[in-house]
């Protein structure tokens, strides 16, 4: 299955676009089924790196520090590039808005991996990210569409998806691998667990494409209008986290996972967040899982382009000089 995942995810995204067109019925009851799939999806991801490996890389610095710079100062000047080329309705302006500005926390780790590029770094920098995340998100919402807009976003809501997908899954984890440190049994659980990766991947994705399908409705054009906004940024993200990279002097490995958190959004732990909006703007739920369809597929070229982008035998230009 890890051989063949993408494959799968791409299936599965067909899948639930299917299950939504054919029973559109389901879609309340599978948007209920989002939180918790991907908190398992989270929970296996954090298994798979051990709290030592975190603890030591929440010291490194300058990713961190590199993290910060490219998914909270870089991406919203391309989305500010961008923001007055959006079609004019609000409720889709505001779901790009929430999609792009916010880096992800769950799937960006299994691409990165694909493509070489640093999993640990990038699992210790998912509570800061969050965190910032939540903290910016506001203030940016009211750069780019006032104070109207900006006030519907609630804290509430990312405090609970920190909660639900981030602190419990860790603690889960932690709790297994120190378990597995001292039993047999545990460490077989763990092992166990690891293996489901993909299917819960592939679940969370059928999930997330069916209970919004029969959201488009009379909107398709509308979103369909935001999904060359969605390739353009995906094209322009590989070379700013790049040149990023090479600012803050980081090799390789740690470039590659750059360029992938700058790269990819947190469409998954937001999509809760646009469901709560009022009824006139839910149209911006369909838009952010647009762009969850149009990510998955552009991580399939990124995770064959970025080794050729960054290569190892070739560190940046700035960490061969230092």
């Amino acid at each position: 299955m890890e051989h063949h995942q993408v494959a799968i995810y791409l299936t599965a995204m067909a899948a639930g676009a299917l299950l939504g067109w054919a029973a559109p019925s389901l879609g309340p009851g599978l948007e209920h089924a989002i939180n918790p799939v991907l908190g398992a999806l989270l929970f296996v991801t954090f298994l798979q790196v051990p709290a030592a490996e975190l603890a030591r890389s929440l010291r490194d610095g300058r990713f961190l520090s590199a993290a910060v710079v490219v998914n909270f100062v870089v991406v919203p000047l391309v989305v500010a590039a961008m923001f007055t080329f959006l079609p004019a309705d609000q409720a889709v302006r505001l779901g790009v808005l929430l999609v792009l500005l916010c880096p992800c926390v769950d799937y960006v780790i299994v691409f990165s991996g694909l493509a070489g590029g640093s999993n640990r770094r990038l699992l210790a920098a998912t509570p800061l990210l969050l965190v910032a995340q939540m903290l910016l998100l506001p203030g940016f919402l009211y750069l780019f569409m006032g104070s109207e807009l900006a006030d519907i976003v609630e804290v509430g809501p990312f405090l609970e998806a920190f909660i639900v997908l981030i602190v419990i899954p860790l603690a889960l984890a932690w709790a297994l691998q120190a378990w597995a440190a001292r039993q047999p049994t545990g460490q077989e659980i763990s092992d166990g667990a690891t293996t489901t990766m993909v299917p819960l991947m592939a679940a969370t994705l059928l999930v997330v494409v069916a209970s919004q399908i029969p959201k488009l409705g009379g909107n398709l054009a509308d979103v369909g209008a935001v999904i060359p906004f969605y390739v353009v940024f995906l094209v322009v993200m590989a070379f700013a986290g790049k040149t990023v990279a090479r600012l803050f002097r980081l090799e390789a490995h740690a470039g590659r996972a750059i360029v992938f958190t700058g790269a990819t959004r947190n469409s998954l732990v937001v999509l809760p967040l646009a469901l709560a909006l009022p009824d006139d703007l839910a149209v911006a739920a369909v838009v952010v899982v647009t762009q969850t369809l149009v990510e998955v597929i552009g991580m399939v070229t990124y995770v064959h382009l970025v080794p050729r982008l960054m290569p190892l035998d070739q560190p940046t230009r700035a960490a061969a000089e230092n």
